[in-house]
């Protein structure tokens, strides 16, 4: 198991059984990581559903910039939702122009401020981003 809490990623990612989840790009072993089937809440049809919960993995910044544009379009449907963004560690040795730098500054221009970050595999981290409190509907 990533990280060094022991923790289950499913807890430390914040999915319930009440959320509706949409993952982009997300590897295939992503519900192995889980170890829970979370199948049956994925979102369908991304144009009319609202996910609770959003988990995007990216491979470079250009990537990240083009799912951002989703992004936006999630969180001002529903300002409560979480979104992860996970990029490769650098102890993957795979080459990426992506950070958690990159995620958190693009992040923060766009209303979003990120409140975690953890080890979602041995090759991913991820950083979780909420709607400032402020523009919450809540």
């Amino acid at each position: 198991m990533p990280g060094y809490s022991g923790t289950p990623l499913i807890k430390k990612l914040g999915i319930t059984s009440a959320m509706k989840v949409q993952l982009i790009n997300a590897p295939a072993e992503y519900f192995d990581w889980l170890h829970t089937d979370i199948r049956p809440q994925l979102v369908r049809q991304p144009d009319n559903e609202t996910p609770h919960f959003v988990h995007a993995f990216v491979t470079s910044t250009a990537q990240f910039m083009a799912i951002f544009k989703d992004l936006i379009a999630i969180y001002k449907a529903n300002p409560t939702v979480i979104i992860w963004v996970s990029w490769y560690k650098k102890s993957a040795r795979i080459i990426t122009d992506v950070t958690e730098d990159t995620i958190r500054h693009y992040a923060l221009q766009h209303d979003l401020v990120d409140v975690k970050v953890c080890a979602v595999s041995d090759q991913w981290s991820g950083l979780k981003l909420v709607v400032r409190k402020e523009l919450r509907n809540c």
